[in-house]
């Protein structure tokens, strides 16, 4: 298939674009890259090179880091007790999911910006040390603070969704048969039921996934319906 017919219009809609002139780069040329950035639908933020390392270290080369770091751990673990391998569950699965990529990327970002790394890298070790001390003074009402804290930043993290309240949240464990999870568009299709966000988790159990789902709340008891006639067990809950 020619590339241009995988092309889409909306790629860039509504995506973040950083944009990091230098002092002497002609501001000019910043607003024709700017604009050409605005008229594919991203949203231009202009940062300077240093501020954009130092929040990338935080939001995007730590999280990597520490899923290589909980890897390691497990993994040596593992040495000592084999069984630890069998006994992984969905939330593991989930958060060392791009340990999987490609080491070498990795050497040059923590080559050209180690110092903003390394800052944020002290962060996360004093955040873990606050976290040992409450849980071994056994500390429950500040442990419940941090949770219940860390619980509503992330449900205040921006999304691309503008109408929570109107979705509902359909999960759909995939059975293991050939074509199950193109099964749940196909059916979303057939019935008129719009799904503006999905994702693939892993279940408990194992290794099999849940799709997550995204529908209209009005639609949400007939895309279950569906479903189920099909044999799949979902389960809905209302955004909000």
């Amino acid at each position: 298939m020619p590339l241009a017919a995988a092309a889409s219009a909306s790629l860039f809609r509504g995506r973040q674009v950083v944009l990091t002139p230098l002092p002497e780069t002609d501001p000019g040329a910043v607003e024709r890259v700017r604009e050409w950035w605005t008229q594919c639908g991203g949203i231009v933020t202009l940062l300077s090179a240093e501020r954009h390392d130092a929040l990338l270290s935080a939001v995007s080369h730590l999280p990597h880091l520490l899923a290589f770091a909980l890897f390691q751990c497990v993994a040596q673990a593992a040495q000592k007790n084999p069984i630890i391998t069998s006994l992984v569950a969905g939330s593991f699965r989930d958060m060392t999911r791009i340990a999987s990529g490609h080491p070498g990327i990795w050497l040059d970002i923590c080559a050209d910006n180690r110092p903003a790394i390394l800052a944020t890298l002290d962060d996360l070790i004093a955040g873990l040390a606050d976290m040992r001390a409450v849980v071994a003074d056994d500390d429950r009402d500040g442990l419940e603070r941090r949770l219940q804290h860390a619980r509503e930043a992330r449900a205040n993290l921006p999304s691309r969704i503008s109408r929570p309240e109107e979705l509902a949240e359909v999960r759909i464990p995939i059975p293991d048969r050939t074509g199950a999870a193109a099964e749940v568009f196909t059916l979303a299709a057939e019935l008129g039921v719009n799904i503006p966000s999905f994702e693939v988790v892993h279940s408990a159990e194992g290794n099999r996934g849940v799709a997550v789902v995204l529908v209209d709340a009005a639609d949400a008891e007939l895309f279950r319906g569906g479903l189920m006639a099909r044999g799949f067990r979902p389960a809905v809950q209302r955004l909000q």
